[in-house]
This record gives structure tokens, sequence and C-alpha cells, in this order.
């Protein structure tokens, strides 16, 4: 079955920077188009890059872009997502998901951006 860990998170100044990391297992990851989303606090879910199974697509999210940068190991079934020059509205629980926002998911992992 598929299993996604993500982890990194934590508490980070505004303008910092955190790496978010999420193992997977259980399906052929290498084929596989995974998301990024997150939830903010009383807020749906929010996609916020997408990479495909090779690494040669990226997409970001306005909301992201030029500060966030997806990438995958595929030797070693993890996905990543470098967060830089965070800002407070960043605050949100982030997952990684396979195939769709919607898709199966991990627990996922606090990032809170707060001086």
């Amino acid at each position: 079955q598929v299993q996604l860990v993500e982890s990194g998170g934590g508490l980070v100044q505004p303008g910092g920077s955190l790496r978010l990391s999420c193992a997977a297992s259980g399906f052929t990851f290498s084929s596989s188009w995974m998301y990024w989303v997150r939830q903010a606090p009383g807020k749906g879910l929010e996609w916020v890059s997408i990479i495909n199974g090779d690494g040669s697509t990226r997409y970001y999210a306005d909301s992201v872009k030029g500060r966030f940068t997806i990438s995958r190991d595929n030797a070693k079934n993890t996905l990543y997502l470098r967060m830089n020059s965070l800002k407070s509205e960043d605050t949100a629980v982030y997952f990684c998901a396979k195939g769709d926002v919607q898709g199966p998911r991990g627990q996922g992992s606090q990032v809170t951006v707060s001086s």
C-alpha cells in the first residue's frame, strides 16, 4: 500500500529556509507525479508544487513561485521541497501526495513561520 512520510518541518523566522522531505514506498515512485500540498489553519487544502516522474516538469503555485523548489531522488524514493524566503502566510501543515491534490498523502509536517 502507498506510504508517504513527511519530515523536515519546524519553526523558522520570516525570511528563513527549510527543506521538507517525503519518503515514499508501496508504489512505483519513479513513474508517479507527486504533489506538495498544504493546509493553513482554518483553510482548505492548497496545492503548492507538482513534479513529474523523471523531474523534468515542475509547476508552482503563484504564491510560492521563485521561493520554493520541488525535486526528487528516484534512487532514494524521496521527494523534496526546498523553501526559501519564508513568509508568515506559508505557515501550514505540508503534505506530499501521490498523483493528485486529493491523492494518498502522509501525516504531514508542520511549518510555522514566526518571529
